[in-house]
């Protein structure tokens, strides 16, 4: 028989754990969050914190690449639907309500949050994000030319800048959702983008 830890509770949920600690970084940045915080949130032994995550600074990055690969997932799903207009909406729809996912902590996007200039000495959280962020622009501006050859999108559309006007849109969903704005409005907001897109399209094809 495997014996627990010691000095961890037998209902320790090791994602859970993660998620709080990833909350107190988000509201409080790594050198706000003490050891303290983390252990009376998590509710472990700092024995039990360093035996689940190792240091401080390895749990804050580990906490940072969960929340980035959930929002790159979103873009994995999105591009495998089959009409570029089902495309645009997921990723716009599915990141709102990610975005306002306020039963599990702070609004917003983690990763793009102000407070993540203050992180640890081994992630640069910067050149870490940028690179998924480019990754998922990339990946959905090979499904837009996809759409393009297939007809699917008006072939006057450029797909670098369609992507690039998707990636600024979510950016500003984000901001939104940090700065307050509740899920039903930037759902409405991102709808409304939705639309005129497809009006561009319709527009393009009747040319």
């Amino acid at each position: 028989m495997t014996e627990n830890p010691v000095g961890r509770p037998r209902s320790f949920d090791r994602d859970r754990a993660l998620r709080e600690a990833a909350h107190l970084f988000w509201r409080h940045g790594f050198s706000g969050t003490s050891t303290r915080m983390l252990t009376a949130a998590l509710g472990i032994s700092t024995s039990s914190l360093y035996g689940a995550f190792g240091t401080k600074a390895e749990l804050f990055d580990e906490a940072v690449r969960t929340y980035a690969l959930r929002y790159s997932a979103i873009y994995d799903q999105a591009v495998a639907e089959p009409s570029i207009s089902r495309v645009l909406e997921r990723v716009l729809i599915d990141s709102v309500d990610e975005f306002s996912r306020t039963d599990q902590g702070h609004p917003g996007c983690l990763t793009s949050s102000v407070v993540m200039a203050d992180t640890s000495a081994t992630l640069d959280v910067r050149a870490y994000v940028a690179e998924l962020q480019r990754a998922d622009e990339a990946q959905l501006r090979a499904r837009i030319e996809q759409a393009v050859r297939e007809g699917d999108l008006t072939t006057t559309a450029d797909a670098a800048v369609v992507a690039e006007h998707v990636q600024t849109l979510w950016h500003g969903l984000s901001a939104r959702a940090e700065l307050g704005a509740s899920r039903d409005e930037l759902r409405d907001a991102a709808r409304f983008a939705l639309t005129l897109l497809e009006q561009f399209n319709s527009a393009g094809a009747e040319q």
